[in-house]
């Protein structure tokens, strides 16, 4: 019996997905219709690539507040800079703003040991002002000559949503860094143990610092696409998708102290999530009642990982 608790404990994350699949069925047979299986999986695809960032700087022991922020400004940048550019630069441009602005939070964290729930606050607020200013608080509208950039984003390949491929690239890359990458290693092995990570000589700033940058680039290739999605560029989209990142994360059962983790977890904590708020939509279950049920599971999620300790074992 205790072997059995263990094991369910241990694999929760696949126990709750595998559960939520049965809810999700029983509570609307338009579920697992094509039309809304496609639909969850291009709702969730931006939350999922800059969710594999956030596991990055989890596993260090850190937090980014900043990446629904990053998602907006970017998303308006894209739009913008492709009026006046080609779109691949106009992409690339709106690429490198992420990874600049996540750097900037990586440097304060790392160089001059700036709290992370600090600094990304603060680039938070700093990056959603800015979205503002360079749109002038409305919507920018893609450039016809970029009509490309629409026709990805609301295209499909091999039956599945084109961005949701980015995704499984992404996840594909961080799941190979975190198994079988020594960069994957160290990371973990700083949110373990911080201290002796310093003391083998590994630079350890260097390592958060590449976190943060990465988080930001993800967040980045987020705006783009939900950029391409929607045609549009708008600095208040992505408000409190910080908060359904860092859920996904920790529902897929990597520890905010930091040093446990993986993407296919997060992977699967994305979609407990996105199913989630997909079936509360299916029933017509208002939306703010959403969030309570998220908050929920937040803190579902963290008692289970008093269990997962190995000295809880």
């Amino acid at each position: 019996m205790k072997k059995t608790l263990r094991f369910i404990i241990d694999y929760n994350t696949i126990f709750i997905f595998l559960l939520m699949l049965l809810i999700s069925a029983l509570a609307s047979e338009a579920f697992f219709t094509p039309n809304n299986l496609f639909n969850l999986i291009r709702q969730v695809t931006p939350v999922g690539i800059i969710s594999m960032g956030m596991l990055l700087v989890i596993l260090t022991g850190g937090i980014d507040l900043s990446v629904g922020s990053v998602l907006a400004m970017v998303g308006v940048l894209c739009a913008y800079f492709t009026r006046i550019m080609p779109l691949p630069l106009a992409i690339l441009s709106s690429l490198a703003c992420g990874v600049l602005v996540g750097s900037l939070s990586g440097y304060l964290v790392a160089f001059h040991r700036m709290a992370p729930f600090i600094a990304t606050l603060a680039l938070m607020s700093i990056v959603r002002g800015l979205g503002f200013i360079f749109s002038k608080g409305a919507p920018v509208i893609i450039d016809a000559s970029a009509a490309g950039l629409a026709r990805f984003g609301g295209g499909s390949f091999l039956g599945l949503p084109n961005p949701s491929w980015i995704l499984l690239l992404v996840f594909a890359i961080t799941a190979i860094l975190l198994r079988y990458h020594s960069f994957g290693r160290i990371v973990i092995a700083i949110g373990s143990n911080e201290e002796a990570v310093r003391l083998s000589g590994i630079k350890v700033p260097m390592y958060k610092y590449s976190v943060y940058a990465i988080a930001g680039g993800l967040s980045a290739i987020a705006g783009i696409i939900l950029t391409a999605r929607t045609s549009v560029g708008a600095p208040i989209t992505g408000v409190g998708l910080e908060l359904d990142v860092i859920a996904a994360v920790v529902v897929g059962g990597a520890s905010l102290m930091g040093g446990r983790g993986s993407a296919i977890n997060t992977l699967l904590g994305v979609f407990i999530l996105g199913m989630i708020g997909n079936i509360m939509n299916l029933i017509t279950i208002p939306a703010y009642s959403q969030q309570v049920i998220k908050g929920l599971i937040i803190i579902l999620a963290v008692l289970l990982q008093r269990f997962q300790d190995p000295g809880n074992k």
